[in-house]
């Protein structure tokens, strides 16, 4: 069964989180983590069921730990808490995401703190981006349709009023927002092995924004492949891609984590 559980998180305001068991689980053994990131940012991991990031096929898939935190941006919380994340976008929330990562480690002993691995899509792409340039906790990650470079995403995107929103206006009058928030700017840090997937088709985050990561990663050295489905869009929705996403995903995070 899924645990919640609340810690405290930026400004040491209550967060909630949910931890799912490995399906296979024995006391006194360790286990490996798939630590989830969830997409909006304005969104939240609830009670729901989707094929796609579900996170009892991740359990399943190698006997893993899953955690999901719904860090400060996700709805279900008051407006306010919603709000908090505008104009903050790698601030508050990977606050949460580290404290909530160490309130695991430090009360779930069955967690292996050597084999963790982050993993997100849309925001969770860019908290995943972000990740890279500032923790080397994860032994990998998997940045899944995220921002990297948020000028350049500003002028690809079908959803202009988003950035015009989150980033309070375009980058030539709010450039020190968007250089301080844009992960590729922390691309010199990057050491984390990294799967960058991207759809051709993503209009949301253009799917420059993966070649974008990909590129940096390769000429950096890291440990990095690419998933590119030139038919599918910001979400993976067709079944045989979607059996390959979950395939390449875990082969991915077993690579660095399994034993």
């Amino acid at each position: 069964p899924l645990e919640s559980f609340t810690f405290k998180g930026a400004n040491n305001e209550p967060v909630q989180g949910f931890l799912l068991k490995p399906p296979a689980f024995e006391p006194g053994k360790k286990y490996p983590l798939k630590f989830l990131i969830h997409g909006g940012p304005q969104g939240a991991w609830g009670n729901s069921w989707t094929y796609r990031w579900n996170a009892e096929l991740f359990a399943a898939t190698g006997n893993y730990a899953v955690a999901m935190i719904n860090f400060h941006g996700s709805t279900g919380y008051g407006q306010k808490f919603t709000d908090s994340i505008s104009g903050d976008w790698g601030g508050k929330p990977y606050v949460d995401l580290m404290k909530g990562l160490d309130y695991l480690e430090q009360n779930y002993p069955f967690i292996d703190k050597n084999r963790e691995a982050a993993l997100g899509a849309s925001y969770g792409g860019y908290m995943a981006n972000w990740l890279l340039g500032h923790t080397d906790r994860f032994k990998c990650i998997v940045s899944h349709d995220g921002m990297f470079n948020a000028e350049s995403a500003y002028g690809t995107t079908e959803e202009l009023w988003f950035p015009n929103w989150e980033f309070g206006g375009p980058p030539w009058k709010k450039r020190d927002v968007y250089r301080k928030w844009s992960p590729h700017e922390y691309a010199a840090n990057f050491k984390t092995p990294t799967l960058v997937v991207h759809g051709q088709l993503d209009y949301r985050l253009d799917v420059s924004q993966g070649f974008d990561l990909f590129t940096t990663l390769q000429v950096l050295g890291v440990p990095s492949q690419m998933l590119y489905f030139p038919d599918e869009g910001h979400w993976v929705l067709k079944p045989q891609n979607a059996r390959l996403w979950y395939k390449t995903v875990n082969d991915w995070v077993d690579r660095w984590c399994a034993r």
